[in-house]
Protein backbone atom coordinates (compact mmCIF):
# COMPACT_ATOMS: atom_id res chain seq x y z
CA UNK A 1 0.00 0.00 0.00
CA UNK A 2 1.47 3.35 -0.95
CA UNK A 3 1.79 6.37 1.32
CA UNK A 4 -1.02 8.41 -0.28
CA UNK A 5 -3.70 5.75 0.08
CA UNK A 6 -2.55 5.03 3.63
CA UNK A 7 -3.00 8.71 4.61
CA UNK A 8 -6.37 8.77 2.85
CA UNK A 9 -7.58 5.76 4.80
CA UNK A 10 -6.30 7.24 8.05
CA UNK A 11 -8.17 10.48 7.42
CA UNK A 12 -11.28 8.62 6.33
CA UNK A 13 -11.62 6.79 9.64
CA UNK A 14 -11.89 10.10 11.48
CA UNK A 15 -14.45 11.43 9.04
CA UNK A 16 -16.39 8.20 9.48
CA UNK A 17 -16.34 8.60 13.28
CA UNK A 18 -17.59 12.19 13.11
CA UNK A 19 -20.40 11.20 10.72
CA UNK A 20 -21.37 8.20 12.86
CA UNK A 21 -21.43 10.28 16.04
CA UNK A 22 -23.47 12.98 14.29
CA UNK A 23 -26.08 10.44 13.31
CA UNK A 24 -25.97 8.89 16.77
CA UNK A 25 -26.46 12.29 18.39
CA UNK A 26 -29.67 12.84 16.41
CA UNK A 27 -28.53 14.95 13.50
CA UNK A 28 -31.81 14.70 11.60
CA UNK A 29 -34.13 15.70 14.46
CA UNK A 30 -33.21 19.43 14.41
CA UNK A 31 -33.47 19.45 10.62
CA UNK A 32 -36.98 18.01 10.70
CA UNK A 33 -38.25 20.16 13.57
CA UNK A 34 -36.46 23.40 12.51
CA UNK A 35 -34.65 23.74 15.82
CA UNK A 36 -31.04 24.55 16.63
CA UNK A 37 -28.15 22.19 15.91
CA UNK A 38 -26.43 23.15 19.18
CA UNK A 39 -27.64 20.06 21.03
CA UNK A 40 -26.27 17.82 18.27
CA UNK A 41 -22.84 19.43 18.46
CA UNK A 42 -22.84 19.03 22.24
CA UNK A 43 -23.89 15.39 21.82
CA UNK A 44 -21.04 14.74 19.39
CA UNK A 45 -18.53 16.26 21.81
CA UNK A 46 -19.88 14.13 24.67
CA UNK A 47 -19.52 11.01 22.54
CA UNK A 48 -15.92 11.92 21.71
CA UNK A 49 -15.12 12.32 25.42
CA UNK A 50 -16.51 8.83 26.02
CA UNK A 51 -14.57 7.49 23.04
CA UNK A 52 -11.35 8.99 24.39
CA UNK A 53 -12.04 7.24 27.70
CA UNK A 54 -12.55 3.95 25.91
CA UNK A 55 -9.32 4.40 23.99
CA UNK A 56 -7.45 5.07 27.23
CA UNK A 57 -8.92 1.91 28.76
CA UNK A 58 -7.75 -0.02 25.72
CA UNK A 59 -4.29 1.52 26.04
CA UNK A 60 -4.25 0.40 29.69
CA UNK A 61 -4.56 -3.21 28.57
CA UNK A 62 -1.72 -2.92 26.05
CA UNK A 63 0.72 -0.76 28.01
CA UNK A 64 3.19 -1.94 30.59
CA UNK A 65 4.61 1.31 31.94
CA UNK A 66 1.63 3.67 32.26
CA UNK A 67 -1.12 1.14 32.85
CA UNK A 68 -2.53 2.75 36.00
CA UNK A 69 -2.48 6.23 34.46
CA UNK A 70 -4.39 5.08 31.38
CA UNK A 71 -6.84 3.11 33.51
CA UNK A 72 -7.64 6.02 35.82
CA UNK A 73 -7.78 8.50 32.94
CA UNK A 74 -10.10 6.27 30.95
CA UNK A 75 -12.54 5.80 33.80
CA UNK A 76 -12.45 9.53 34.58
CA UNK A 77 -13.27 10.46 30.98
CA UNK A 78 -16.09 7.93 30.82
CA UNK A 79 -17.46 9.27 34.12
CA UNK A 80 -17.29 12.83 32.77
CA UNK A 81 -19.13 11.73 29.64
CA UNK A 82 -21.80 10.02 31.73
CA UNK A 83 -22.18 13.12 33.89
CA UNK A 84 -22.61 15.31 30.80
CA UNK A 85 -25.23 12.93 29.40
CA UNK A 86 -27.19 12.99 32.64
CA UNK A 87 -26.89 16.79 32.87
CA UNK A 88 -27.97 17.17 29.24
CA UNK A 89 -31.14 15.17 29.87
CA UNK A 90 -32.00 17.47 32.79
CA UNK A 91 -31.77 14.95 35.60
CA UNK A 92 -29.22 16.99 37.57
Amino acid sequence: MNKTSSKFLEGFKYIYLVAFFALLAGFFHPLITNTSLDIVIIGILILFVGLAGGVLLYRATTSDKKQVTYLVGGFVLIAISLYYIIALTGRI
